[in-house]
């Protein structure tokens, strides 16, 4: 069943998952002792088995919205109810031009105290296909080239993407990932529009 068909605002979805990313959040940078952390265990694991008494048979994908309208939820990028997700908020111009502000924590921690560089390649890779994606007709992506040109550090990060030049099928889009300091990662794909 939809979120739709169970009538629940996403305001509850939303609070859940910001609640299961501060989990995450403290798990990673919790200091508590043996008897706490196995209390919380108990806790949790009592949580992860009321939820899933309800589960959904499959994988997420896109749920109806009781408009007709398409929900990517489980999205690992932007999903409402993906925990995982930072999540990614994308501002499309009218040119093309996409771009978001997000902020990562401890959870997409690589070397101490910087970004992943594979979740850097994953932002880009999103934002690059926000550029190439129009309404009904999805993009997927053909290749991804992304350069490291700083280390980027947790906290607030800026994403900027825009399409290059188009051909055919093919979108070609840049972006770059930046910080107050200047950008950090850079990337550039070719993207295949669909339908």
């Amino acid at each position: 069943m939809s979120a739709a068909d169970h009538h629940v605002p996403e305001e509850v979805y939303r609070g859940l998952t910001e609640s299961v990313r501060r989990l995450v959040d403290v798990t990673i940078r919790s200091e508590a002792d043996a008897a706490t952390l196995t209390a919380v265990r108990a806790t949790i694991d009592d949580a992860a088995e009321e939820l899933g008494r309800a589960p959904l048979a499959d994988y997420f994908g896109n749920q109806p919205a009781s408009d007709g309208s398409s929900r990517a939820w489980g999205n690992v990028v932007m999903g409402l109810r993906n925990p995982f997700a930072p999540p990614l908020i994308v501002h499309h111009g009218a040119d093309g031009h996409a771009w978001a502000d997000v902020v990562l924590g401890a959870a997409y921690e690589g070397p101490p105290g910087h970004v992943h560089g594979g979740i850097c390649a994953l932002l880009l890779d999103h934002m690059l296909g926000a550029t190439a994606h129009e309404p009904g007709r999805p993009a997927v992506t053909g290749t991804l080239t992304v350069r490291y040109e700083a280390g980027t550090p947790l906290g607030p990060l800026h994403a900027e993407a825009r399409i290059d030049r188009v051909e055919g099928r093919k979108v070609f889009a840049v972006g770059h990932l930046a910080t107050d300091a200047g950008v950090t990662v850079r990337a550039d794909g070719v993207f295949f529009r669909q339908g």
